[in-house]
């Protein structure tokens, strides 16, 4: 499979990162054949690329990488340095009633052979998300006591970039992300599965915003989402433009403007 790229120049690259892809290979699960970053180097004739950030197995959405070391050292600061605006859209249990910035610090998730040697009584490090609710439904489907169940899709803009970090916040706001096995509620994960169809996390992160290290200029690159989004925003009757972070977005289109 080819990935689709939504921005490139001689300096960076980006892509909309298919849910279940690894950005890259990792021990912890050998078996997996598909890699962003080696389907990426091979869609470009064998060109080098680095990871600016990161994006979980199941997140899909806008992953940017540098062409070179020196431009992933010059870009790095700026992820570490909140420089770079990242907007994440999620179905989530419930319904979420107004817009907020939740400051709730989250102790650092470890995994039990990954980090083996790290320290295991670190302080819960500081974690802000802002979000708000951008469109609500109520379904005539029984979910545990209940005769309906209602749903909403959340924008989520983090201010910080702890592991897991949306996926633990909205699970400390009892909304939970629909399809996140970790965090969530497997009594809606199932209804989705059953009667949508839906076998993924329902988190994308929709848009990414930085300066250009090289040109100066505002890069704003959004990636639209894949059929399964598309299948259940059309059985919530939840038009696909509740998706636009930004009205100066093009739909899958990354552009400059200065």
């Amino acid at each position: 499979m080819e990935l689709e790229i939504l921005y490139q120049d001689e300096y960076l690259v980006a892509v909309n990162k298919p849910s279940g892809m690894l950005v890259h290979r990792s021990w912890l699960d050998r078996h997996e054949t598909r890699f962003v970053m080696q389907t990426l180097r091979d869609q470009l004739g064998g060109q080098h690329v680095f990871p600016l950030h990161r994006l979980d197995r199941p997140t899909s959405g806008v992953l940017l990488f540098a062409l070179s070391s020196e431009m992933a050292a010059q870009m790095m600061p700026k992820f570490a340095g909140r420089e770079v605006k990242k907007t994440y859209h999620a179905v989530v249990r419930g319904w979420v009633k107004e817009a907020a910035v939740l400051d709730y610090p989250l102790k650092e998730e470890l995994d039990k052979l990954d980090d083996k040697r790290a320290r295991q009584d670190k302080a819960p490090q500081e974690a802000v998300t802002a979000y708000r609710p951008v469109a609500k439904v109520e379904m005539p489907i029984a979910v545990g006591r209940y005769a309906t169940s209602r749903y909403t899709l959340v924008e989520m803009k983090p201010e910080t970039g702890r592991k897991h970090q949306l996926r633990r916040h909205m699970h400390h706001l009892s909304h939970h992300i629909i399809g996140d096995v970790n965090h969530g509620d497997g009594r809606h994960n199932r209804m989705f599965r059953e009667q949508f169809d839906c076998h993924r996390l329902m988190l994308h992160a929709s848009a990414l915003e930085l300066i250009h290290p090289v040109t100066g200029q505002t890069l704003k690159i959004r990636a639209a989402v894949d059929e399964t989004w598309q299948r259940v925003m059309q059985a919530f009757d939840w038009p696909i433009s509740s998706l636009d972070a930004d009205s100066i977005f093009d739909n899958g289109i990354a552009q400059l403007q200065s």
